[in-house]
């Protein structure tokens, strides 16, 4: 989950690099760290924490050269510390890397029995003693990397600089991504095309196994096979990849506000103007499906949980739904009549790329939802539909939540109609439901004011109790996920009906109970199970439409949203779901943007 850079560069490295990891810093900000050489001469510069201790770092001791590499750390092995913290230098070599080497501690002991000295708790330092000591044995800087990458096993993303060497970084990917930048004269890599928007638009993606050496002239790449092959080069849109905070306090109130256009943009790419007609490829086809297979991890998931009500209800469609850290473990039973759909933000993350690989030569299609049209997820993908969401910096995500669900539930509305499952007239409706959305959600965040000042209570709690029932259920999950992300107070969500089978124990008059319940077909038992809440003095918030408010009766806590067809309510609902935790952790003074302990892109498992 780090994000790493490297600039051959005609002028000074550093600050390129030290700006290209701010646009990165959401992958990691444990530590930071930049390697250049200068002169022939290798030096590195490390800090802990965020980025702006490195940059002082570089104030007081500047960094100079023009061929560098730079990191910034989201701690897995060994804990935030300047000796942990990357770049990893061993004699005339300095590594940065993302992912895990699973075997570095056969490495690492083979290492010390034939005199190496470690100076860190992490796997990384076993690739620059591995390479530093091929080097000591004659080998040249290309042999040496090479012959270390040979040895690792697990996951990595890697860049290497080395002494005497000031036209070449070495980089290769294996289950991490990485990316390399075209210049004028220059060559740029990084772990996403964000870090290098302001440098190139010009971008060669490389592929799973890849390898390769950069010089200001070019890139050589090479297959896992060591055989030179060619990548396509591609080219970003600047603009879309660049990030800043467009005039709010955090990226993560930014892209709330953003909800409503992305929405409109994304129902605008998938059905037009046309009143009955999706637009998706030809191939999306769910006449002989007879399952369909979703995986994700975090919010991903539970937009997916939302998503298997859809499927079921207007698809008449056999949904099963997993973890994707769990999925590939328990030998799931995959068919030819099976289709298979993958949900991620980053389209990176680890453990949904590894069950995607599982599933691929068992299954009639892979299909995935997706943010980022280029990475690994969608170019693994038989077919990958984005979400159109734009770069999303905050952690905890928002606006690619209900983007996700968007395309979701377009995907649900073809499978229905593909089926015969779904009438023209119900399909046509539905549509124009979703045509609607981007008006209800800026009506949803329009209710700020009222849920800053109801935050501050919450914020005083220790643990919060979310409820709900049907799709109102995966919104709870999701906002006590959002919760605990942000402010950490700890809290747990219940499908309502179950709060009976043993979470009612917890019910006293200091817990709060956040209840989402439109007034729906579910809404008579969910407002029962909130009167067992109440009877046991629980402090109840109920958000909910004008008639469910009216027929709930005296309720401590109310906040009401507007009247929005059924289809639609777990898209308008996740907004409060989004604001209550965005100011409960504002009046905590926690980090909303880069909470503790996480990272926005989980690269390794």
């Amino acid at each position: 989950m780090c994000g790493i850079v490297g600039v051959l560069g005609d002028h000074e490295v550093s600050p390129l690099i030290l700006d290209a990891l701010k646009r990165l810093e959401y992958r990691g900000y444990d530590s930071a760290g930049i390697a250049t050489v200068n002169h022939g001469k290798l030096d590195r510069r490390r800090a802990v924490g965020k980025l702006i201790n490195l940059s002082d770092t570089l104030v007081h001791d500047p960094l100079p050269g023009r061929v560098g590499i730079g990191h910034t750390r989201w701690a897995t092995h060994g804990g935030p510390s300047v000796a942990n913290a990357h770049p990893h230098r061993a004699g005339r070599v300095a590594v940065v890397h993302n992912g895990i080497i699973e075997n570095f501690r056969a490495l690492r002991e083979e290492l010390t029995a034939q005199g190496a000295e470690f100076s860190s708790e992490t796997d990384t330092e076993t690739i620059v003693q591995l390479t530093s000591q091929y080097l000591e044995q004659g080998m040249t800087p290309v042999q040496a990397a090479r012959a270390a990458l040979k040895r690792l096993e697990g996951a990595f993303a890697l860049a290497f600089v080395f002494d005497g060497e000031e036209d070449l970084i070495i980089c290769a990917r294996r289950g991490s991504p990485l990316c390399i930048g075209h210049g004028e004269g220059e060559m740029y890599l990084g772990s996403d095309a964000i870090a290098l928007a302001d440098m190139t638009d010009r971008i060669t993606y490389l592929e799973e196994g890849d390898w390769a050496i950069l010089s200001r002239a070019g890139a050589q790449i090479f297959d896992e096979n060591d055989h030179q092959t060619a990548r396509p080069m591609t080219r970003i849109n600047v603009e879309t990849a660049r990030v800043d905070k467009a005039g709010h306090r955090h990226f993560m109130a930014k892209e709330m506000a953003e909800q409503p256009a992305v929405l409109k943009a994304a129902m605008g790419f998938y059905a037009g103007q046309e009143d009955n007609r999706i637009e998706l490829p030809d191939s999306v086809d769910f006449k002989s499906v007879d399952r369909l297979i979703m995986v994700a991890c975090g919010t991903a998931f539970y937009a997916c949980q939302v998503a298997k009500y859809w499927f079921e209800k207007y698809a008449g469609l056999a949904v099963e739904l997993d973890i994707a850290s769990e999925f590939r473990y328990r030998d799931p039973v995959l068919g030819p009549s099976n289709m298979a759909l993958f949900v991620s933000q980053s389209g990176e993350t680890a453990d949904t790329l590894a069950a995607l690989r599982h599933v691929r030569p068992h299954v009639a299609q892979v299909l995935s939802v997706v943010n980022v049209p280029s990475s690994s997820i969608a170019r693994e993908s038989d077919v990958a539909l984005p979400i159109h969401a734009g770069p999303e910096i905050g952690v905890a995500s928002t606006k690619a939540f209900t983007a996700q669900l968007q395309v979701l539930a377009i995907l649900a509305l073809k499978a229905g109609l593909d089926r015969g499952f779904l009438s023209a007239e119900s399909f046509a409706a539905r549509l124009a439901e979703l045509r609607t959305l981007p008006g209800f959600v800026a009506q949803a965040l329009d209710r700020e004011e009222e849920i800053r000042r109801m935050s501050e209570a919450l914020a005083q709690a220790r643990d919060v109790l979310f409820l709900g029932r049907g799709v109102m259920y995966p919104l709870a999950l999701e906002g006590a996920l959002k919760l605990k992300e942000i402010s950490y107070i700890h809290a747990e969500a219940y499908a309502a009906g179950e709060l009976k089978h043993g979470p009612i124990a917890l019910i006293d008059t200091d817990l709060p109970v956040i209840v989402f319940a439109p007034y729906d077909a579910l809404f008579d038992k969910t407002i029962s199970n909130m009167q067992e809440v109440m009877a046991r003095q629980g402090k109840v918030l109920l958000i909910s439409d004008a008639k469910g408010l009216a027929e709930a009766g005296d309720v401590p806590f109310r906040l009401q949203m507007p009247t929005v067809p059924d289809f639609i309510a777990p898209i308008v609902y996740a907004v409060p779901a989004q604001l209550i935790a965005y100011h409960t952790a504002l009046h905590r003074g926690t980090d909303v943007d880069q909470p503790r302990n996480l990272a926005k892109s989980v690269t390794v498992e």
